[in-house]
């Protein structure tokens, strides 16, 4: 058996972490493995080296040496990637001699559905839409924290942060959950304004589970937050325009805990998803040894 066909590789990259999986052609996965957050737009040289730490990583714990990896098939999903450019310009840095980059949309889709069709609502650090039918997979979102990723984790936190300047310059009624999050910044705007100059979407999304949380318990702001968030989930399944038999399935860390927030006609169609967008890279990774 030739290097090429002795192993897949497949790989999922986002704002919270990179995990690369190592398997058989038969289907079998030898080794699975985590790095560092992969997101190509906002910090590439990052990503490749948290790819590349990942790949050792797995091919160590199968233990198998990194050279005879090289020239396997391999798919990577990964944030970021928004042009074909994007793809080229990573797949150049990496010693992979047969390998696939799309973005995570893609992979997701496809870990999510298998063979089925449905739209696949994304939300963790950023935040997407893929409908999926058949091999096609049409995306909504997945533009960034700087044009869009709304409901995301970043959005969410920055537009906590937004609401806190409003409430300071007594703009805004303040609210508990208001006030906590001033407080974590000692009470201090030029504190809150530096933070914003440095952060990175994985900063914001760090205040997004508390907003939850203070959602539950009624906080005005909080409330109003998820639900400017939610209506932008809807609108994106309204225009999925889905049919009897297409589902719906909530990924990453934040997407299940919109699922109250959403319209009784999409509720009734969430399902759990068949697999990871890890299990989609390596699905895909199958498909390119099989061709």
């Amino acid at each position: 058996m030739t290097n090429r066909l002795e192993f897949v590789i497949g790989l999922d990259g986002g704002g919270s972490g990179c995990r690369a999986a190592l398997g058989a052609p038969d289907g079998a996965v030898l080794a699975t493995a985590y790095s560092g957050s992969a997101n190509y737009t906002s910090d590439p040289d990052g990503t490749v080296a948290h790819i590349l730490t990942a790949l050792t990583e797995v091919t160590s714990l199968a233990g198998v040496s990194f050279d005879r990896v090289k020239e396997a098939p391999a798919h990577l999903g990964l944030a970021g990637i928004v042009t074909h450019e994007d793809a080229q310009s990573c797949a150049a840095r990496l010693p992979l001699k047969n390998c696939r980059i799309s973005d995570d949309q893609l992979t997701s889709a496809i870990g999510a559905f298998g063979s089925q069709d449905g739209a696949l609502v994304g939300v963790g650090t950023g935040s997407f839409v893929a409908i999926k039918r058949g091999d096609s997979v049409r995306s909504i979102g997945g533009w960034g924290l700087q044009l869009g990723d709304q409901a995301s984790g970043a959005w969410l936190g920055r537009l906590a942060l937004q609401r806190c300047a409003l409430v300071t310059d007594g703009l805004a009624t303040p609210s508990p959950f208001i006030e906590d999050v001033l407080q974590t910044f000692k009470l201090d705007a030029n504190r809150m304004i530096a933070f914003a100059q440095k952060a990175a979407p994985a900063d914001y999304a760090a205040f997004a589970p508390n907003i939850f949380d203070a959602a539950s318990q009624g906080d005005p702001h909080a409330c109003d937050m998820i639900r400017k968030a939610a209506e932008y989930l809807n609108l994106c399944l309204d225009t999925a325009g889905l049919i009897d038999g297409e589902g719906v399935c909530l990924v990453g860390g934040l997407a299940p805990l919109y699922a109250p927030w959403l319209n009784e006609r999409h509720q009734a169609r969430v399902a759990e998803p068949l697999g990871t967008a890890l299990d989609g890279a390596i699905r895909l990774a199958w498909k390119r040894a099989a061709t």
